[in-house]
């Protein structure tokens, strides 16, 4: 409503364009700077001045009744509007739209595959799969919201070397043979440990030997990756039921290793690669380094396969956008990708996005595979889940199906958010008795003030009955700047949507919540006076805003914690 009444007033006196001045319309870093801000920049070439001129020129329009004060900074204006009508506009829409308030149409029409996880069947997931989960599907969430057709993917590594490495460990190193009592998973990823204990050129030499055998469908060496690839996948869908991960879609490399034949056909046609002096496949890539397509004995690689996998998600699910989600460490493989899908012609290339994420480190450094010093993602959740019951314990005494079901939700929330609160490509160093904190910079304290504001409103709910709000009894400073705040929530959506950043609605989330922490502070809600009924829907809106924030980060908002 209010950046409608600002764009209309500047696109006026400055004869350009409303939408144009609705996508430059900000939202100021710091209440001190108004509620809207507008730079001058773009107007410079149009009206010919400068734009600090421009911004004194139109700092002077009259103001209608939803704006209370101008200020002109530079070549910024400032804008302040009507507390009055801001709460009123702000907390009736929110509880008139509800699960529906902050959505957006930017992406109405278009369709994207946000593919995550992606697992390799070599071994369990650990810490860092739950930061690539955890942001595929806030990603997703973020993305459905703002009004794409969204189709989560998931891709199974389940063929090369590495998946050689534990079948090898499997026939030649292992005395055991079933996984019994141990989660499958686990099982494989102990014989991926003792096999890099072991490795040496000879071994090196069978892994490749036996990758060459798998590749020409031998039956033994099939049936052996059919048996540990089932263990694997078994296992590592028991950890996607636990955290909530979900996939429309599930992908696997062995399903696509082989379909590039005619896309590197086509390369070499067109001189895009090349065959080096070991008779292996390569794109040249300049300015970026040369990336190897095929090995010298014709076997795949990963780029092989996601050739081929591209080409098939954009002709078999007509997609508008591919985003993948994987670890910054594959930046540059994801720049040479999209520069040979260029190269070869593809119309798609630009619309394919990586989403590089920072890497997970533990106080004690970083996690290796190898070295059988990662930390497992299940081990992980169920460690978080048994701290989670002793805070709840702590509070109060809760049957035992009870504190499971609500410890569970304070553990996910707990890692999610703790995953989720930086931006994407910038480390973690993840704490366990931190994240699970029920104060500070926490998904449970989040949760808290989701089961805070519920307690409010049940009380209110016991005592006299609501009546019409009057929101021009709202003028505490603490009460309008949890509505400014509130009002913010659509933009930031839009932004977190277009940077496909999470970490701006974590951000606003805790932001929201402690400035509702402050509000409840300062201001009685049941017990105030004429301010009673005005204050109860604000603490409804508050609710109803922070479900939805929560919600995006695929966090369970909790009625009591």
């Amino acid at each position: 409503m209010f950046k409608e009444v600002i764009a209309e007033l500047i696109a006026k006196k400055a004869d350009v364009s409303k939408e144009q001045i609705l996508k430059l319309i900000e939202v100021p870093p710091k209440p001190e700077f108004g509620d809207f801000s507008f730079p001058c920049f773009s107007l410079a070439g149009k009206l010919k001045k400068a734009p600090a001129e421009i911004a004194q020129e139109l700092g002077k329009i009259k103001l209608p009744k939803e704006i209370k004060e101008i200020k002109v900074v530079g070549a910024y204006i400032n804008f302040f509007v009507n507390k009055e009508i801001l709460a009123s506009s702000v907390v009736d829409e929110i509880l008139k739209q509800k699960d529906n308030y902050g959505r957006n149409e930017y992406g109405k029409g278009k369709k994207v595959m946000v593919e995550y996880s992606s697992p390799n069947t070599n071994k369990p997931m650990h810490l860092g799969h739950l930061k690539n989960n955890s942001i595929g599907m806030s990603i997703s969430n973020i993305l459905e919201f703002s009004g794409y057709k969204v189709i989560k993917a998931n891709l199974f590594s389940d063929r090369g070397a590495h998946i050689c490495k534990v079948m090898y460990a499997y026939e030649k190193l292992s005395k055991q043979k079933e996984p019994r009592k141990q989660k499958p998973d686990h099982f494989v990823g102990d014989l991926y440990v003792l096999y890099a204990k072991k490795e040496n050129e000879k071994m090196k030499e069978e892994i490749l030997k036996m990758l060459q055998k798998w590749e020409n469908k031998d039956k033994k060496t099939r049936a052996l990756w059919e048996k540990m690839n089932k263990w694997v996948i078994k296992g590592l869908k028991e950890t996607y039921k636990n955290f909530g991960s979900k996939f429309d879609v599930v992908f696997k490399e062995s399903q696509f290793y082989k379909k590039a034949k005619d896309i590197i056909k086509e390369g070499l046609k067109k001189k895009v690669f090349f065959k080096n002096e070991d008779k292996a496949v390569v794109a040249k890539l300049d300015p970026l380094p040369d990336k190897i397509i095929l090995r010298k004995d014709g076997t795949s690689l990963y780029i092989t396969n996601d050739l081929a996998l591209t080409r098939h998600k954009f002709d078999k699910f007509k997609l508008d956008e591919s985003v993948w989600v994987t670890g910054s460490e594959q930046k540059l493989y994801f720049e040479q990708l999209f520069r040979i899908f260029f190269l070869l012609g593809f119309k798609w290339y630009n619309q394919c996005k990586h989403v590089p994420y920072g890497m997970v480190l533990l106080e004690s450094g970083k996690m290796k595979s190898r070295e059988g010093t990662v930390v497992d993602a299940d081990d992980m959740i169920a460690e978080i889940t048994e701290l989670a019951k002793k805070e709840i314990l702590q509070r109060e005494k809760v049957n035992k199906n009870e504190l499971g079901r609500r410890a569970i939700a304070i553990a996910l929330a707990a890692i999610k958010f703790y995953l989720l609160k930086v931006d994407p490509d910038k480390d973690t160093l993840f704490n366990p008795h931190k994240a699970v904190s029920f104060e500070g910079y926490t998904g449970p304290y989040l949760q808290y003030a989701h089961a805070r504001a519920s307690n409010i409103l049940k009380k209110a709910e016991k005592g006299k009955k609501q009546g019409k709000a009057d929101y021009s009894l709202l003028k505490m400073p603490e009460e309008l700047e949890l509505i400014s705040k509130l009002n913010e929530f659509s933009e930031i959506v839009k932004s977190s949507s277009n940077k496909l950043s999470p970490a701006l609605i974590a951000n606003y989330a805790y932001q929201l919540c402690q400035i509702f922490a402050n509000f409840y502070e300062k201001c009685q809600v049941i017990n105030a006076d004429k301010e009673r009924d005005a204050r109860i829907a604000l603490v409804k809106a508050f609710k109803q805003v922070l479900e939805n924030s929560l919600k995006l980060l695929d966090i369970e908002p909790l009625e009591r914690m």
